[in-house]
């Protein structure tokens, strides 16, 4: 959702929304300020307080721990101002969310606010670990979603909880069959192959060892470049992910 529609623009900031600001505007550092923003250049440099991840991540817990009343309030109020309230936003998901239908709900109003790699990245839910099922359908509803961040967690969300005991070959294919033009979308695809590669060589390697490639050559190539760059491979994988570039 565009930031132009935000609560602060339009002057109608709700007291809670300023009391949170205020006291994130408290845990701002001016100096992670500025390199944060490089980070994410598709955020106003201005709505970027500089509050490092590990003050973030205390601050929200405790907000969820200590006003669990004041945290459901404060995530019902969309869209929000300052990049570091959607992080906020994002970390609440993760403590309030009791069940994963619970998650899916309040995941489903927040993702298309989420406008950088950064705020998608951050969140950590751990009711959706409570059904795997439930949270594979939900995942192959988001990544075939219209807002770029929502498809992207879905990948993320793969990668995070599939790529283990819950895996599946047929995952690879769900992720193949994305057909998206944005960067951060295609990033995360290539991110879920390099840890695919890794974790689930037997089943993966097939899909960069075919000679008609079954990835786009970006997403292809990128995936073999960011599984070389692991330290959990051999310098012989190594060169031989290497040699199936295209």
């Amino acid at each position: 959702m565009p930031r132009s529609d935000n609560h602060e623009r339009n002057g109608m900031n709700t007291s809670l929304e300023k009391e949170v600001i205020q006291e994130l505007s408290a845990l701002a550092d001016p100096t992670y300020q500025s390199f944060q923003a490089k980070l994410v250049p598709q955020i106003d440099p201005n709505l970027i307080l500089g509050v490092r991840t590990p003050a973030l991540r205390a601050y929200a817990k405790a907000f969820a721990k200590n006003q669990p009343d004041k945290a459901h309030a404060f995530i019902k109020q969309l869209p929000h101002t300052y990049y570091e309230e959607n992080n906020v936003h994002g970390e609440l998901i993760g403590y309030l969310a009791r069940t994963p239908q619970e998650a899916f709900e309040l995941l489903d109003t927040f993702l298309p606010y989420v406008d950088n790699w950064a705020t998608c990245d951050l969140m950590r839910i751990p009711a959706l670990k409570k059904d795997l099922d439930a949270t594979l359908a939900k995942i192959k509803e988001w990544i075939h979603a219209e807002p770029e961040y929502m498809v992207r967690f879905g990948v993320v969300e793969l990668m995070t909880l599939f790529l283990d005991d819950a895996f599946d070959p047929q995952h690879l294919f769900l992720i193949a069959d994305i057909k998206r033009d944005e960067y951060y979308i295609n990033m995360a695809r290539a991110w879920y192959y390099s840890f695919a590669l890794i974790k689930q060589p037997e089943a993966t390697l097939p899909f960069f060892e075919k000679r008609h490639t079954i990835l786009d050559a970006w997403t292809h190539n990128k995936s073999l470049q960011k599984a070389r760059e692991s330290r959990r491979i051999s310098p012989e994988q190594k060169a031989y992910f290497q040699s199936l570039k295209v």
